[in-house]
């Protein structure tokens, strides 16, 4: 016997149904016209490609002339007809003959205006002088009286002129990057040292500032260090000049440069003598610092070598009045 099971009902689930979107304000209808006739606002004017052009020159010097107050150019009068057919030949064969006349040139044809002789009249001939004229110097007197500039006269220089010439006498075998190197070394081993002790035998060049001044300004240090110890002449050995084979020793005077020169050869040959106190490529800057630090404090073997020279040249003083042959 069978037995039959009792059919359960299976519910789908409701779906939810939205509610349809519905505006809060309401929508009106818009007008098309208007009552008001002064509504209606005028379209603005289209202008073409032509139509808003700057003003002729004549024009606007015309309007200038009248905003300043002076006489301007007459903007009735036209352009004269024989400007206008000068570029118009064609136009040139049927004018009449009055505009012919005022067109064609006055000259003949094959003559000039001017005269290509080069002969000229005597009195426009320059005379020649005597003084030669600078007229870069001239005009530079005449805005600034008194005071000649030179042409090569140069505002500011890049080194000092010492500074300069010390590190050209620094270089070996073209290598500049190297002194350049050993004299930025030098300048900061003289501005780190303890101010010297000038020795009252052996005095530093009259004029320049307390030695406790000196390593504010390294470059002035190393200048007044030179400048003291550069001797003022120098010996030559002229042959013949009594007669004979005997050379007589000449005083000569140096100018500022060589007396430098030859003060930077003395202190760099006793530098090269001095031994160093470390390692490492910074040690012949610091031997040439230190020979100007002794330079300047009188305990140089450089002195003795000015004054020997200083020695010769005083007694060599009496040959400057012998004859020369």
């Amino acid at each position: 016997m069978s037995v039959s099971r009792p059919a359960q009902a299976r519910f789908r689930a409701a779906i939810p149904i939205r509610p349809r979107f519905r505006p809060n304000f309401v929508i009106r209808s818009n007008r098309t016209f208007s009552d008001a006739k002064d509504d209606a606002k005028p379209s603005p004017e289209v202008k073409g490609p032509n139509m808003d052009q700057l003003p002729h020159v004549s024009e606007e010097a015309a309007a200038t002339a009248k905003i300043t107050g002076e006489k301007g150019p007459d903007l009735q009068q036209g352009t004269p007809i024989q400007e206008i057919l000068q570029g118009d030949k064609s136009a040139q064969e049927h004018m009449p003959k009055v505009i012919k006349d005022e067109i064609k040139p006055s000259n003949p044809k094959g003559s000039r205006s001017f005269s290509t002789s080069a002969r000229r009249p005597t009195e426009t001939i320059p005379q020649p002088t005597t003084a030669r004229q600078e007229p870069a110097v001239q005009e530079t007197e005449s805005l600034i009286p008194g005071i000649r500039i030179p042409t090569d006269h140069r505002l500011r220089q890049r080194y000092d002129p010492l500074v300069h010439q010390v590190t050209n006498l620094l270089m070996r075998d073209g290598k500049l990057g190297v002194a350049q190197r050993n004299m930025a070394e030098i300048l900061n081993h003289l501005r780190t040292s303890p101010p010297p002790t000038p020795s009252p035998q052996r005095p530093l060049l009259p004029g320049s500032p307390p030695p406790s001044h000196l390593p504010l300004n390294p470059t002035l240090y190393m200048t007044v260090a030179i400048d003291s110890v550069a001797p003022l002449l120098r010996i030559r050995a002229e042959r013949g000049a009594a007669g004979g084979g005997v050379a007589l020793q000449i005083p000569i005077p140096l100018g500022q440069r060589q007396r430098r020169r030859q003060a930077v050869q003395w202190i760099l040959d006793a530098a090269s003598k001095r031994k160093n106190r470390g390692s490492g490529r910074g040690g012949f800057a610091q031997r040439v610092a230190e020979e100007l630090i002794a330079v300047a404090e009188g305990r140089s073997g450089v002195w003795e070598r000015r004054g020997v020279v200083h020695k010769l040249g005083v007694s060599a003083r009496v040959n400057l009045n012998s004859k020369r042959r």
